[in-house]
């Protein structure tokens, strides 16, 4: 397959929208005051570990 380099102008762009769930709702972040925007920025996401992770940790703690 050949590879097709496109560039897009800034004034095709489209500005995405982020939303986020806040206090049981969803709201975009755009709307958010600075102190909520500053607490969005520091959150900290996790991803879940593999099975075998999971089972190798609790071998070691046993």
């Amino acid at each position: 397959m050949n590879k097709i380099n496109m560039e897009i102008k800034n004034e095709e762009r489209t500005a995405c929208e982020v939303w986020t769930r806040v206090m049981g709702y969803h709201r975009p972040v755009s709307a958010f005051n600075n102190g909520k925007r500053a607490e969005h920025a520091e959150r900290c996401y996790f991803s879940e570990q593999p099975q075998r992770a999971r089972q190798n940790i609790e071998q070691l703690a046993a």
